[in-house]
């Protein structure tokens, strides 16, 4: 770390006399940021005097921002924004929607040219849009040349644990990351350590109860606990929604189909067939989704991913669950009636640390966090599991100015004098001196692991959506659509499969046409029969004789250990 000294030629001051704008930091520091933060308070001084002056030109302006409603962007519009606005004279407006509707506004900035919003934080699964279509600044050429003189020299990119998953196969960064949670497996540590549970299980299933390490594991504890009375509640042995609406569409392309081992090997996504089913050809250019193209959209490990998650949400969830949103059913775990969920969200860690039903009265949790466990086509090297980037995003067809006064407010809600609050109320890591901070080793026992995933090497192995996605805005409405006739029940999985990966390419064949994507646009394969690419090595993998593998525990200490090497 810097001295506050050396800090402060960093930022380029010298003695400033005092200003109201100051006053309005040292107010929002002893208030709000405290000793929650990684910077001493003389270099928190420093960085919230550089934000006042590189904020001059701007005072006064109002500028609109959008984020999806989670507890963490819930803290920057409420707190952070209105504390920018009195520390720079930049009126931030900072509105919370859902997710399906910040990229479908962006979608419409995109093909409009018109100005909706100065800034979006946006997933960095939009990572192969922005990189074809060229409306979004590139934001290495833009610190270096228009916007350096609203660069924080504090900003240090190296310090981000995301910016691999937001920068394009040139080395140039696209988006900074603004928040970050993965999904995990979320258990009841208290139950499955509980004396009669495990001698009960052992005896019915002829092996241990502990975290699974594979999906046949984890239907057998499913079932295990499905039915039983714990403390006078009804317990469920699964947990997950099923509700056709966009947020469908992420329980599947958030890594659910590599879990199941639809895709190839490859780190941070498979290839040349990632979690989506679309294969690229060497040049990075997406040839097909169906396996008619050589992609595995449809392909039996497809099936199998989508027939066991309609299976289990049938058996072993709520029955309200089918009829759930991803913001309906995130909290339900804190309720206390869930034993398992296959993969959790962590940004619904926060509502969790908030529940009686699920912490102990020491503040510790009755749960625990792992590894999500991984189906019968998954092979050693794939894709283990999804992380979320929401990452700061500015639009080309945003004014200059405006663009500028944005990325101030992005850097500050960044910012290593707030970013440890921040990271305290929504749990959602970018930074890795806040995940290594003195503040999160004394906290860490009361998450669950949470602290330790972020800790170790593990972390890089969950990874959001890849380069191979040409359009993620106009691909991502046909998961749900599709995806949702088969969790009804009015489709086959391989019917809706087959039918999404159509849709997938037709999308494809129009933006092939359209030739709007330079040389990183689709140009799709001829198509064949599907048995000359089940044929060859990898993705798509012809069905296997037998779906059910040996079911595997672990237990967790061995594993939290195993994320450390």
């Amino acid at each position: 770390m810097k001295s506050s000294t050396a800090l402060g030629l960093v930022l380029g001051l010298e003695a400033a006399p005092a200003m109201a704008d100051m006053e309005a930091a040292k107010k929002f520091l002893d208030e709000e940021i405290g000793d929650v933060t990684t910077l001493p308070r003389e270099d928190q001084e420093a960085e919230m005097q550089w934000f006042i002056d590189a904020a001059e030109p701007f005072k006064g302006m109002e500028i609109n921002v959008v984020s999806e409603t989670i507890t963490t962007h819930e803290y920057e519009s409420q707190v952070l924004a209105p504390a920018f606005t009195a520390i720079t004279g930049i009126k931030v407006t900072h509105d919370l929607i859902g997710e399906g509707d910040v990229v479908e506004k962006l979608q419409t900035q995109m093909q409009s040219g018109e100005n909706i919003y100065d800034a979006y934080v946006n997933d960095s699964d939009l990572i192969g849009t922005h990189i074809r279509y060229g409306q979004v600044r590139n934001l290495t050429d833009w610190m270096a040349g228009e916007g350096a003189d609203v660069t924080s020299p504090t900003l240090d990119l190296e310090d981000f644990i995301g910016t691999q998953f937001t920068t394009s196969p040139d080395g140039k960064l696209y988006q900074l990351p603004d928040q970050q949670f993965a999904n995990l497996y979320w258990f009841r540590y208290d139950w499955f350590n509980d004396p009669q549970n495990m001698a009960d299980f052992k005896e019915e299933y002829g092996y241990d109860l502990g975290v699974p390490v594979n999906w046949s594991a984890y239907e057998d504890i499913a079932e295990f606990f499905t039915g039983r009375t714990i403390d006078g509640v009804e317990v469920y042995g699964n947990m997950d929604y099923g509700k056709k609406d966009p947020s469908l569409g992420w329980r599947y392309t958030d890594a659910w189909m590599s879990m199941a081992g639809m895709g190839d090997k490859g780190e941070p996504n498979g290839l040349p067939v990632d979690e989506w089913g679309i294969r690229v050809n060497e040049q990075s250019q997406p040839v097909g989704a169906c396996m008619a193209r050589g992609g595995a959209t449809n392909s039996p490990a497809a099936v199998y991913a989508v027939n066991k998650a309609v299976e289990w949400l049938q058996k072993y969830a709520p029955p309200a669950a089918a009829g759930m949103t991803f913001s309906e059913a995130g909290p339900v775990p804190a309720q206390g009636n869930i034993a398992q969920q296959m993969f959790m969200y962590t940004t619904f860690v926060a509502p969790l640390v908030d529940s009686d039903a699920v912490m102990n009265e020491d503040g510790t949790p009755k749960w625990r966090l792992a590894p999500s466990p991984h189906g019968v086509y998954w092979e050693e090297g794939m894709k283990v599991g999804y992380q979320d980037v929401g990452s700061w995003t500015l639009m080309n067809s945003t004014p200059e100015d405006r663009a500028k006064a944005a990325w101030l407010y992005a850097q500050f809600v960044t910012s290593k004098t707030v970013d440890v609050k921040k990271a305290d109320v929504g749990l959602t890591f970018i930074r890795d001196s806040t995940i290594n901070s003195d503040h999160f080793s004394e906290r860490k026992d009361k998450l669950g692991g949470l602290v330790e995933f972020y800790r170790s090497p593990a972390r890089t192995q969950w990874s959001p959506t890849g380069t191979n996605v040409p359009d993620y805005p106009k691909l991502a409405q046909l998961w749900w659509q599709n995806i949702g006739d088969a969790m009804s029940g009015a489709k086959t999985s391989q019917e809706a499969l087959d039918q999404l990966c159509a849709d997938m390419e037709k999308v494809m064949e129009r933006l092939e046409r359209a030739g709007v994507q330079g040389d990183l646009g689709p140009v799709l394969n001829e198509e064949q029969d599907a048995s000359y690419w089940l044929e060859q090595p990898g993705a798509p993998k012809p069905k296997l004789e037998n779906e059910d593998e040996e079911p595997e525990t672990i237990g967790y200490d061995e594993l939290v250990s195993s994320w450390n090497q």
